[in-house]
């Protein structure tokens, strides 16, 4: 129960922070560091109290309901002994393999995920894996509530808590945005056509873009699929990851003239086809089937340190500054039941979001839901929301990480990635690059969707789609 608090001195919860904070809603974005070495958390409490709640004050603020109406942000005093948890992994042996604690692992994800925040204390928790699993011999997991911002400002939030393993005195670096998100320009010269389509289009694009949206929102649902049951709650989930070389990637980005997100969305269309022929060979290949892309609708020319996402005047706030863009699923006709031209699926996603991009559809839905706001309350969009989620068949998020090495209080991290918990769709991307590499994470619904045939055809998707670009190149 929400105590009435004094409006004075109180920072306002955002919209979006009181959306993913609800009755419909509780999001939690949770980042995984891998340690090459045993993790010694004696200097934790240190870690947590000079170096992470500083970055924001959000993390020692509970939310509040203000006299005058509104969520509030509160200032409290942190008990770090009720945000740091290390599980006991048991075998009926008495000792466990690292196989085994993969097991143990996944399955304490999905719970810990499942499990809300308690509200009279700030939403965020630390758990501390001890136990060897095939990837690291130790396992940090930070779990923070979406209210206290997007995947851009959290895990930008945990890095700022790491340092360069080769030089920590060195600045970390990241990849140019423009690698993974702007399109390329090729020079050529523009016509009379080009000049009144590139006026003309983006207003047709909006129009459509945004009435789709509500659409979607509301009355229009994917059909019945291998990858959507079409439940409205959240379900218990569990999280695998592969990895992809970003050399790898950037080559097929290079032969195509794309961007990385280009490819790596292509890759995860034609996976999701593949994954549906193979867990159910009778399928209908052509089903509606919509992905929600995770747009950051910051201004962004590089990356933006956390200290700089802080200040009043960034171009790169903190928060929450997102919005979802809904891209359809290249359909597969019967007469390419083997998928033979596997680049289309590139090409698609590439010309599908550089479309939306160009128009005002993002912006229009935004005022959508301020309305939404003003005439109901949040509670109403965030049931708007929740639906928009559940009648699409998966979300993608991707964020970028950095380009070298980091190291934790001198735990050298092997590897990292993040994913999302509490939405009810039963399938979830997320994209994390970490020096050299970019690991995708999938979210799916246990009990519904094969996790390891799923990791399989991302892999195949991957192998098809280097194939055919160097072979037509």
């Amino acid at each position: 129960m929400e105590l009435m608090e004094e409006d004075e001195g109180l920072e306002p919860v955002s919209p979006t922070g009181q959306y993913f904070n609800s009755k419909v809603l509780s999001v939690s974005v949770i980042g995984i560091l891998e340690s090459e070495i045993p993790i010694d958390d004696s200097q934790t409490k240190w870690l947590i109290e000079d170096v992470f709640l500083p970055i924001n004050p959000r993390f020692s603020s509970i939310m509040v309901m203000g006299k005058k109406g509104g969520r509030k942000w509160k200032k409290v005093e942190v008990n770090v002994d009720n945000h740091v948890h290390v599980p006991s992994f048991s075998s009926p042996k008495g000792s466990s393999s690292p196989s085994e604690n993969d097991s143990f692992l996944k399955s304490y994800i999905s719970e810990m995920g499942m499990k809300p925040f308690p509200q009279d204390q700030p939403l965020w928790e630390v758990h501390i894996i001890k136990y060897p699993t095939s990837e690291a011999q130790g396992t940090l997991i930070f779990k923070l509530h979406h209210a206290l911002g997007d995947g851009y400002s959290l895990v930008g939030a945990l890095l700022s808590c790491l340092q360069r393993a080769d030089d920590p005195s060195l600045p970390v670096t990241f990849p140019s945005v423009s690698n993974f998100s702007s399109a390329n320009k090729d020079g050529r010269n523009v016509g009379l056509r080009k000049v009144v389509s590139r006026y003309f289009s983006p207003v047709v694009s909006t129009v459509r873009d945004f009435g789709w949206s509500v659409l979607k929102s509301t009355c229009i649902e994917d059909d019945l699929s291998p990858i959507r049951r079409g439940s409205e709650s959240f379900q218990p989930f569990s999280v695998s990851t592969i990895t992809f070389s970003l050399d790898r990637i950037k080559e097929i980005k290079s032969r195509l003239r794309v961007t990385v997100n280009d490819v790596i969305t292509g890759i995860i269309f034609l996976a999701t086809r593949l994954y549906m022929q193979r867990a159910s060979p009778n399928s209908n290949l052509s089903t509606n089937s919509t992905a929600l892309v995770l747009l950051n609708t910051r201004n962004l020319r590089d990356y933006k340190s956390v200290r700089d996402m802080v200040q009043p005047s960034s171009e790169s706030p903190w928060g929450n500054n997102f919005a979802f863009l809904h891209v359809p699923i290249p359909k597969v006709k019967p007469s390419d039941s083997q998928f033979l031209d596997p680049l289309k699926f590139v090409r698609e996603a590439r010309d599908t979001i550089r479309r939306k991009r160009s128009s005002f559809g993002v912006v229009l839905t935004g005022k959508l839901l301020e309305i939404m706001k003003k005439c109901g309350n949040a509670e109403a969009v965030a049931k708007h929301i929740s639906r928009t989620m559940s009648n699409s068949s998966m979300v993608i998020s991707n964020v970028m990480g950095p380009m070298e090495k980091l190291s934790l209080c001198n735990h050298p991290v092997k590897g990292m990635y993040f994913t999302v918990a509490g939405t009810p769709e039963s399938l979830g991307l997320t994209i994390f690059s970490y020096a050299g590499n970019l690991r995708v994470a999938v979210g799916a619904e246990q009990g519904f969707i094969d996790s390891e045939l799923y990791i399989r055809s991302l892999l195949d998707a991957f192998d098809m789609i280097l194939h055919d670009a160097c072979r037509k190149q």
